[in-house]
């Protein structure tokens, strides 16, 4: 298990924060007034934004439940977020038992809720780096502590390229993350689009901005090159919603999000 250093006087409670935020749009309690106020001025620009995170969710979990019952038993899932349940190891635990999980995010708010991502099932394995996406070197050492890269590992970049922008070279990011893993390994991502209302982005950008993450949404032509040199699994790049729906679905309706999952070859 990870050493887990936390200090609560990380935490700035003084400004909106992009991951407390999104706990807030999913229902959770881990978030302060702070993040409600700034939450609802999106909610005022996007009124579907509690149906866009909830989306967002259920994809991680018919992506990462999709790759398991495939065969894939080892997952690497970046920029984690503060854990709701079913967390992705709960999710790939509960197909194969020994499945392991490496989480990373380098939010002192999600360390404090770490503890809950390294309870796996007794079989399995999981692990929690204190670690940015900007450093995947970092990342990669870690991981290699916890995952087997001579077997096939999945990458799940779950709503986090919009947080980095495009002089920080989120596809060469990505890149260097997939680029040690063996052939049959897979990324899942999804990126929200401003297809749906490009008026809006600007406002809802300042609102992030003002908590120091800012947003960019991209068009479906500006995230497909995060696939480039991977293999599309059906359908494709879709809005999440139309991303292999089941009946487990809470949201059924188009929101602002695509998502796909492809394989190394």
């Amino acid at each position: 298990m990870t050493e887990l250093n936390f200090d609560a006087s990380e935490i700035d409670t003084s400004a909106p924060h992009s991951a407390r935020m999104y706990d807030f749009f999913l229902g959770g309690k881990d978030n302060y007034r702070v993040d409600w106020e700034a939450a609802e001025k999106i909610q005022v620009l996007m009124p579907q934004v509690k149906e866009t995170a909830r989306a967002n969710r259920e994809f991680m979990h018919r992506a990462s439940r999709f790759l398991a019952s495939h065969g894939v038993a080892q997952f690497l899932d970046v920029g984690t977020g503060i854990p709701t349940e079913p967390n992705l190891h709960q999710v790939v635990q509960a197909v194969i038992p020994g499945a392991r999980v490496v989480y990373a995010d380098n939010d002192p708010i999600v360390l404090r809720h770490a503890e809950a991502l390294l309870a796996g099932a007794p079989e399995g394995r999981t692990a929690y780096a204190q670690a940015d996406v900007k450093e995947p070197g970092k990342i990669l050492s870690f991981a290699r502590d916890y995952l087997d890269f001579d077997q096939p590992i999945a990458l799940s970049v779950i709503a986090l390229m919009p947080f980095i922008l495009d002089e920080e070279d989120p596809y060469g990011l990505v890149a260097q993350l997939l680029e040690p893993m063996v052939a049959g390994s897979y990324l899942m991502l999804s990126h929200v689009t401003s297809e749906f209302d490009p008026a809006i982005w600007d406002r809802i950008d300042a609102i992030y901005r003002a908590g120091g993450t800012p947003v960019r949404a991209r068009h479906r032509e500006e995230i497909l090159p995060f696939f480039d040199g991977l293999d599309l699994c059906d359908p494709g790049l879709t809005l999440v919603t139309q991303w292999r729906p089941d009946s487990d679905m809470r949201i059924t309706e188009p929101v602002a999000v695509y998502a796909g999952v492809a394989r190394k070859a």
